[in-house]
Formats: structure tokens, C-alpha cells, sequence
């Protein structure tokens, strides 16, 4: 059975929805059809996107006015360290905005927090207030292309099982494990050694790298043996990877 070497973009695309602290939301028939709303979080469920945003948005009230109003959600997923550039993936959504009736909102941040908790949905009715947007398309765009996402395909799709720990990991492993960075760096390709390897992305498949040259930077992917389900198992599937002489093969960018 060959090896899963990453997630599949609907799995990204969840992810990344799932960690960003925030986004931007375009509606058609705002005030100025340049006009953004910052969205503070975005929740997928099935195929809608629950999206907090401040209750003066001028998008909520666009959601509450007659019929449905078309938008866009523009999500950038960034790196939790300071690299040369940040963003790893940029997400966008697409679809039709609709209001969340106000006696239904706080009961609905409280079943949102029970499976994607954030402090912010504390103050839906006291600053902020959720909207519903209906999915039609989802695109994502990495360093490796871009690629569309059926609707009911990303429905069925999980975010990482470690998309709460991963900021947390990867800063870790850059302020206090340079050691174990630098056996895992032995496994990128040897043309790239020479540039300033950093850890850019950790799931439950593997670890990608990366490479900052003089003119270029290089995202590079190591695989893990197999998936890791539990942060009990992620350390040693790290250190089997730093070991792993087989593993040199199935490294790619």
C-alpha cells in the first residue's frame, strides 16, 4: 500500500479555516465594491461556513436584506514563525451570504465552541455576531499550484488532528530541538542543504521544510512511515523520520 505523503486539499482547506484567526469577506451589493469585512473566525460545517464578524460589518446588513447575496471569504494561512514569507496556502470560498436570526446565535457559538473552541464566539450579542454563508466552490493555492474542491467533498473532509498543537510544535522544534532539526534537514535534497531550512508545516502525515536560499525559497515534504493519530505518538514519529535512511527516497517538494 503506498504511503499517504500529505493531505488532500479539502483536508487543507478545513485546516486552514480551522487555525486562521481571521479573513476577509467580499459581499456583491456593499457600499463600495472595493469594501472588505475582516471576519474574526470561520467554521466549516457540512456545506455551510459560519463566519463571526464585528456588528457593524456592513456585510450584516447585507446578509438581513431580501434574497440571497453573493460572496467571497478570502482565508491566508500563514506560518507560525517569522520566516521570509509567511503564508503557506491562500483559501478562497465562495457562495451565497445569509443572516443567522439573533435568538439563534448564542446557542449556535455554543455548539461551535464544542468542537472549535475560540474565546471570541464569548461575545456574540455583546460586539459581534454570526452570519451564514452558503458554499458553491473552494479553492486553495499552495507553492505547488492550486486546486478546486467539490463542495460535498470538503463536507466530508476533517481539519488535521493536530491543527490545535501545530503553531505550538513547530516553535518548539525551531527555538529547542536545532539538533533534530538538522538530522531531518539530512533528508532534504542535498542541493538544498545549504540554505537556512526551517519547519513550515506539521499533520498527521509528515513535516514540510522550509528552504530559504539566497534567491528562492523551497517547501520540501518528509512523510512519516505512516499517519499519526495521537500528539502522544508525534514525537517519535519525528525522531523515526530523523532516523530513517529509506525515508531519503520518498522526500519531494
Amino acid at each position: 500500500m503506498a504511503t499517504i505523503v500529505a493531505p488532500c486539499d479539502a483536508e487543507m482547506i478545513q485546516t486552514a479555516c480551522r487555525r486562521a484567526r481571521g479573513g476577509t469577506l467580499s459581499v456583491d451589493g456593499a457600499a463600495s465594491a472595493d469594501a472588505c469585512d475582516e471576519i474574526s473566525m470561520i467554521h466549516l460545517f457540512e456545506g455551510d461556513a459560519f463566519l463571526l464578524i464585528n456588528d457593524d460589518a456592513p456585510a450584516l446588513a447585507v446578509a438581513g436584506g431580501d434574497g440571497e447575496r453573493r460572496c467571497v471569504v478570502e482565508v491566508i494561512d500563514c506560518a507560525p514563525l517569522q520566516l521570509r514569507e509567511r503564508v503557506r496556502a491562500l483559501v478562497w470560498l465562495t457562495g451565497g451570504l445569509h443572516e443567522v436570526p439573533t435568538d439563534l446565535q448564542r446557542e449556535l457559538a455554543v455548539e461551535i465552541a464544542g468542537d472549535h473552541p475560540d474565546e471570541r464566539l464569548l461575545d456574540v450579542g455583546h460586539g459581534y455576531s454570526m452570519v451564514r454563508m452558503a458554499l458553491e466552490t473552494a479553492v486553495i493555492a499552495t507553492s505547488i499550484g492550486a486546486g478546486a474542491v467539490a463542495v460535498d467533498e470538503l463536507a466530508c473532509a476533517e481539519p488535521d488532528v493536530f491543527w490545535a498543537y501545530e503553531n505550538d510544535w513547530l516553535a518548539h522544534l525551531e527555538s529547542d530541538h536545532a539538533d533534530l532539526v538538522h538530522q531531518l534537514a539530512l533528508r532534504i535534497p542535498a542541493a538544498l542543504r545549504s540554505g537556512r531550512v526551517r519547519p513550515l508545516r506539521l499533520d498527521r502525515f509528515g513535516l514540510t521544510f522550509r528552504v530559504e536560499t539566497a534567491d528562492s525559497d523551497v517547501d520540501v515534504r518528509l512523510p512519516f512511515s505512516r499517519p499519526v493519530g495521537r500528539v502522544a505518538d508525534l514525537s517519535a514519529a519525528l525522531h523515526a523520520l530523523a532516523l530513517h535512511p529509506e525515508l531519503d527516497r520518498q522526500s519531494s517538494h
